[in-house]
């Protein structure tokens, strides 16, 4: 049985592949089947990842292990919205909530560019939201560098983020979405 890991998750090709390996591990731990191939989307306005799917072939077609298969997704740290589609069916997975953080690329004094790392944006919000969330992804555009977060709940992400936001000259400017 062929089915679709549908991810309302924003990772990068790089990051959809670590998750498609975690995936492969269990279904031939488990016995049930493998990854058989995945695919991001993005928009076609600006580029920006919109989800990603990730394929997988079920040895087995009976219920048993397509409850299995979205019993072990959800262990694997997956965003709400996501689901395990076949042609028959559709069934909701995924039970981590989003947070995109979007940095300013253009409105800041160039003194702050030079200065300030985002790589040290990214350190600091993982420290802050340390038991509750992490940084999966990220996407790069002119205007725009967008950090994705998936973790137990958006508003403590953003709660535990938000001392660091307004304290460090690169977040100027930024802003914040919930994604899942």
């Amino acid at each position: 049985m062929e089915l679709t890991l549908n991810l309302n998750a924003r990772l990068q090709p790089m990051h959809r592949h670590i998750l498609e390996d975690k995936l492969q591990e269990i279904l031939e731990k488990e016995k049930l089947g493998e990854v058989t191939g995945g695919g991001t989307l993005q928009s076609s306005k600006g580029g920006e990842i919109v989800s990603c799917d990730i394929e997988i072939h079920l040895n087995n077609s009976s219920l048993n292990n397509i409850d299995r298969l979205a019993e072990l997704t959800n262990q694997l740290g997956i965003p709400k919205g996501s689901a395990l589609l076949s042609t028959e069916s559709k069934i909701k997975v995924g039970t981590l909530e989003g947070l995109a953080y979007y940095s300013n690329g253009t409105e800041l004094t160039d003194e702050v560019y030079e200065n300030c790392d985002i790589n040290h944006v990214i350190e600091q919000m993982e420290t802050a939201m340390e038991g509750i969330g992490r940084f999966y992804s990220y996407w790069e555009a002119d205007e725009w560098t967008a950090l994705y977060f998936y973790g137990t709940s958006f508003f403590e992400m953003k709660k535990r983020i938000e001392p660091f936001i307004t304290s460090y000259p690169l977040c100027q400017k930024s802003r914040i979405e919930q994604i899942a």
